[in-house]
């Protein structure tokens, strides 16, 4: 499937009548307008999910990114700004960093954050497990949902409500694609679709294999 085939899927997903508030098919349309260039159109849909999601950090982070490579740098700075902030009050510790580096390239001071969370601390009491996609409590999985150190990160980091979201989300991916997980190439997308739901980009994949 190509990346144009993509976007119409994602486009029937989130059109008036389907699933409009769906934060993660926003989201993933979003990387499909980006992957073909279509940077000022990745920005709405981005935009898009973090207004149905506000701790959705990863799509301020894109959001951000996308009004900068479309030539809206001061739209950029400030979703990034905005973004930043949200993410230090949840000690959503990767999108931050990210969004940090961004700013910090385009020669911006970070926004001061009153009580922002601490990189690795929960923003809940007594040692809750906090879902590092969410931002929010969850339940952690007792075992990886599949074999490998993305399973293993995913375990450790990603709350079982969340990967159980993903699973339905999945089942629409599957399903709107037209998949068959036998192809390789299908079992790429739906990887794929998988990452991007999670909030794993290609870099923080290196980074987990890697160990």
């Amino acid at each position: 499937m190509d990346i144009n085939q993509r976007i119409a899927q994602f486009e029937t997903m989130v059109r008036p009548g389907a699933d409009p508030d769906n934060d993660m098919a926003w989201f993933s349309l979003g990387g499909a307008y980006a992957q073909a260039g279509r940077h000022a159109d990745a920005a709405k849909a981005y935009t898009k999910c973090y207004e149905l999601n506000p701790a959705m950090s990863k799509a301020y982070q894109l959001a951000g990114k996308a009004l900068l490579d479309s030539g809206e740098r001061e739209a950029g700075i400030s979703t990034l700004k905005a973004g930043y902030a949200s993410a230090a009050t949840r000690g959503d510790r990767m999108p931050m960093k990210a969004m940090g580096d961004l700013l910090e390239a385009l020669g911006e001071r970070l926004p001061e954050v009153a009580g922002a969370a601490a990189a690795n601390t929960p923003t809940t009491p007594g040692g809750t497990f906090v879902c590092k996609r969410s931002g929010k409590p969850g339940t952690q999985m007792t075992r990886a949902p599949f074999k490998g150190p993305l399973g293993e990160w995913i375990r450790a980091n990603i709350s079982k409500e969340t990967f159980d979201g993903w699973v339905r989300q999945g089942t629409k991916v599957i399903n709107e694609m037209r998949l068959d997980l036998s192809r390789d190439e299908d079992a790429a997308t739906y990887d794929r679709q998988m990452r991007e739901y999670l909030g794993i980009d290609d870099a923080m994949l290196a980074e987990i294999v890697k160990g």
